[in-house]
């Protein structure tokens, strides 16, 4: 059984084509890639496929704050952009893709659902109709479901069960982590992506993509939280016992660190955005008073003279909006109810984990043991595209293999799951549908 917990003895697994696209408040990325069959192996064993990268196109990302679609002419063009680079590269034209959504106060909870079996054995049809009742039970008007994944399955008031198919009872139960967010940032997202002529075959949350990518089996399996800090947002997922049980946004990234350093040193934003990357660190050293940084004047006049700087005053400024970011996700943990079962397995991810010395300040802020994750076991991705920025996206291809327990069938109002035109990615979703 893999941590992700479908059943790995399903037949008729087929090769395909996915295109995913993650719109984020810095980038916006769409790759194509080939899934192919492999066998059970010890290293990454929840895979059922292999991942291989035939197109990829990424763009600056326009339109985007805090993950929410502010500027929709400009959210398509970067989309388009983006997706024409990938089908120039992978050869091939894009009808339909999956798509990643951090926005909409992304909000975690548990539900239960039960059917009467009448005493027959478990099928592929109760699975589906129990796990269909608890999407019902979580439906609100104003919200829309995002995921609804069985974490875990009951027979006859018997629980802990992983796969029941098979066993024989009289009442299936099923608990289900249900993910909804606002309705209309993720109408508006949508309608971004039907109005560059693709449609959407499936949404996928950005904290859970970003796990797929970047946690291993055990951590996993034992318990352990993803926390993915992107440009505009951080996200936060927690799972145990292979399975997706929590996850929150945070509208708070790397942009705001760059604000508050062009702010705080009367600097552009991209020069701020520069002095970050290069000089940047969220921890302070003695040598920080002593190290000086050269930071070129607001003005637009060439003859304006650059300021000269204590690295200190940059490393303080950083520090204290870290500081905050991460004391609000240790908060956000706490108070999930999930913190016992994180137990000191953090891993960082997104593209603002990189900054200097973050690692170290989530240490001493979470009080937990923290690794930065990368995304794992995909062939052909690019140098540039190896690093913890590319999680979510590399989860995006992931999440067809692991889409096993999930109720796809129920959503709040008019929204489309499942609109592909008839294209490689329809296909696509009925390869899944009929594999797990």
């Amino acid at each position: 059984m893999s941590w992700f917990g479908h059943s790995a003895a399903h037949p008729a697994r087929k090769s395909s084509v996915v295109t995913v696209l993650d719109i984020g408040s810095s980038k916006v990325c769409c790759i194509i890639a080939k899934l192919k069959p492999r066998e059970e192996t010890a290293r990454l064993p929840g895979r059922t496929h292999q991942i291989q990268v035939i197109g990829i196109g990424h763009q600056k990302s326009q339109g985007v704050k805090g993950g929410v679609i502010v500027d929709l002419d400009k959210a398509e063009q970067a989309i388009r952009l983006a997706v024409d680079a990938a089908e120039r590269m992978a050869g091939l034209t894009v009808e339909s893709l999956v798509c990643n959504v951090s926005a909409g106060r992304l909000k975690s909870s548990i539900v239960q659902a039960s059917i009467n079996l009448g005493g027959h054995e478990v099928e592929s049809s109760d699975i589906k109709r129990v796990l269909a009742a608890g999407s019902r039970q979580a439906l609100q008007s104003e919200r829309d479901i995002v995921h609804s994944l069985a974490v875990g399955f009951s027979l006859d008031g018997e629980r802990g069960i992983r796969d029941p198919r098979g066993m024989i009872g009289d009442a299936l139960g099923v608990d289900m982590h249900v993910l909804t967010g606002d309705v209309a940032p993720l109408r508006n997202l949508e309608l971004c992506i039907n109005r560059a002529h693709l449609s959407v075959e499936r949404r996928v949350a950005t904290p859970y993509a970003s796990a797929l990518a970047a946690l291993v089996d055990d951590e996993a399996e034992m318990g352990a939280a993803c926390i993915d800090m992107g440009g505009g947002t951080t996200t936060i997922s927690v799972f145990s016992e292979g399975k997706f049980m929590f996850a929150d946004a945070i509208p708070v990234g790397g942009i705001h660190v760059t604000q508050d350093l062009a702010r705080g040193l009367s600097a552009r934003i991209e020069d701020a955005e520069r002095l970050k990357v290069m000089h940047g660190s969220a921890m302070q050293t003695a040598a920080d008073d002593r190290d000086i940084v050269t930071v070129a004047a607001l003005g637009s006049d060439d003859n304006d003279v650059p300021l000269q700087i204590p690295r200190a005053v940059m490393s303080r400024i950083i520090r204290a909006r870290v500081d905050e970011t991460l004391e609000m996700v240790r908060d956000r943990l706490n108070r999930s109810g999930f913190g016992n079962v994180v137990g000191k397995r953090v891993v960082l991810t997104g593209g603002a984990s990189q900054l200097t010395g973050l690692p170290d300040a989530a240490r001493r802020i979470l009080g937990r043991n923290v690794r930065i994750g990368r995304p794992l076991g995909i062939a052909g991705l690019p140098e540039a595209a190896k690093g913890p920025a590319f999680s979510a996206v590399v989860g995006l291809m992931i999440y067809p293999q692991v889409a096993g327990f999930e109720s796809r069938r129920v959503s709040a109002g008019s929204g489309v799951r499942a609109t592909g035109t008839g294209g490689r990615l329809q296909r696509m979703s009925q390869w899944i549908r009929d594999s797990f």
